[in-house]
């Protein structure tokens, strides 16, 4: 399970917590709005709901019994690329073929985890799959056999901390941790790398680091390295001194090390990608939890540089997050409103363009997202990997389901999609935390 924010500040007595814990049933609101009016490039936005427990609906993890896998769409097939690895989070496609799958979780977090809120934290976070130590490593794999698989599997780097996002620019491989980008000399080919890496910045993280995971791409030309930073809480209540630099997208000179903050606002931002048609990048991020199973709807969003986008105080533009204080209104005077909202609490984690034509032509152009699925829904949402169409460098139309079946009839979650990335060959690569696979989703039968 992501890490997203869980806060039981309303929760009187241990007693009340654990009677929440027992069996982690739903308890709270439940949605009501429509299907899809939470979706899309304007979205129903409902007054906020104030219940005294959170909604705390959780599927728990199970992983995948014997013999299956998730649903492809009509016109796509799916096969393991590579199982039994340790908590796979992120995907990246390497020039010459090969996949690095970074097997990362949470680091200790102290801070993050004291008192009743931080007790059932751990809980419910082992009950949805995420309370694995953290494996540090990046495996590498190579080829694919008739029956869909990798055909070698190598250790490429060991010794990281909570590795996330990777981006390859010229011979340097760049490995976001979850408190320093480093980098490390590559070759093509190479199958392991010893050397320990060289830090390139530090990036926020402390005993809090509530919002661990850190992604990183290149720009276009490789001058510039864009790190997605998530906030440290749910909606500040840490106070703002433990949010420096965080809920924000910075910019990093590849060859200096000097940074900036790209755009701020953003909550949990994790995937980025540049669109093909305009050059802009775009990222997914998850919005704030806690008022209601109808918001807010996390997002999809071109990024602009020195934009505000809301958090804390405001959400969806300028609706204002009256639980923010002191309130910032010549902050929210400035957010934006995201572009496309993907529907309330789906934890939008990977994504990737198109590219390529070895998938049907429905799928030529627009965004993969991999949705790690909710806890503070009812019923639950995401937990599947959606395609949103574009057309002019812009969203256009309904999320259409690519990879679906992650969740059991009575609601277990067999696996749990995160990062998603296109490989050599067109196909769709799809990091699953729960199953501990990763997928390669392809318009032809496996080969």
């Amino acid at each position: 399970m992501h890490p997203r924010s869980f806060y039981f500040s309303r929760c009187r007595t241990s007693a009340l917590c654990l009677v929440m814990l027992g069996g982690l049933a739903a308890c709270g609101d439940a949605s009501m709005l429509q299907l899809n009016a939470d979706v899309g490039a304007s979205p129903t936005l409902p007054a906020p709901k104030s219940t005294l427990i959170p909604t705390v609906n959780i599927a728990p993890a199970t992983g995948w019994p014997q013999g299956m896998m998730p649903t492809p769409m009509a016109g796509l097939s799916v096969s393991a690329l590579a199982t039994g690895l340790d908590h796979p989070r992120w995907v990246y496609a390497l020039p010459n073929g090969d996949v690095l799958v970074a097997e990362s979780n949470a680091p200790p977090k102290p801070e993050d985890s004291k008192g009743i809120k931080g007790w059932v934290m751990k809980k419910v976070m082992a009950k949805a799959g995420a309370g694995v130590p953290s494996a540090n490593r990046i495996t590498l794999l190579r080829g694919i056999d008739g029956q869909g698989k990798a055909q070698t599997r190598t250790v490429f780097m060991e010794n990281l901390n909570s590795p996330y996002g990777m981006a390859l620019v010229g011979n340097d491989l760049y490995i976001a941790n979850s408190d320093a980008l480093v980098k490390v000399a590559y070759q093509t080919g190479q199958t392991r790398i010893s050397e320990a890496p060289v830090k390139v910045l530090d990036l926020p993280g402390g005993l809090i680091n509530h919002h661990w995971t850190k992604n990183v791409i290149a720009s276009l030309d490789g001058s510039k390295l864009y790190v997605s930073v998530g906030s440290n809480s749910n909606v500040g209540e840490n106070g703002m001194p433990a949010e420096e630099g965080r809920a924000a997208i910075w910019e990093v000179d590849a060859k200096t090390g000097t940074h900036r903050e790209f755009a701020t606002g953003l909550r949990n931002p994790n995937g980025m990608g540049w669109a093909p048609e305009t050059g802009a990048l775009w990222t997914v991020v998850n919005e704030r939890d806690e008022i209601g199973s109808d918001l807010v709807p996390d997002y999809l969003t071109s990024v602009k540089d020195g934009a505000f986008y809301g958090w804390p105080y405001s959400y969806y533009g300028q609706n204002v997050d009256v639980r923010v204080k002191p309130p910032r209104p010549d902050l929210v005077a400035k957010a934006i409103a995201p572009d496309y909202a993907l529907g309330a609490h789906v934890a939008p984690l990977g994504m990737a363009f198109s590219a390529g034509n070895a998938l049907p032509p429905s799928l030529a152009s627009g965004v993969f997202v991999g949705e790690h699925g909710s806890w503070n829904r009812k019923p639950l949402s995401g937990y599947k990997v959606v395609f949103v169409p574009f057309a002019k460098g812009q969203p256009a139309g309904l999320p259409v389901d690519v990879l679906t079946g992650f969740l059991s009839p009575d609601g277990k979650a067999y696996g749990r999609p995160v990062g998603v990335a296109m490989d050599k060959g067109g196909a769709l690569l799809v990091a699953d935390d729960v199953g501990n696979v990763v997928w390669r989703v392809s318009g032809t039968a496996a080969k």
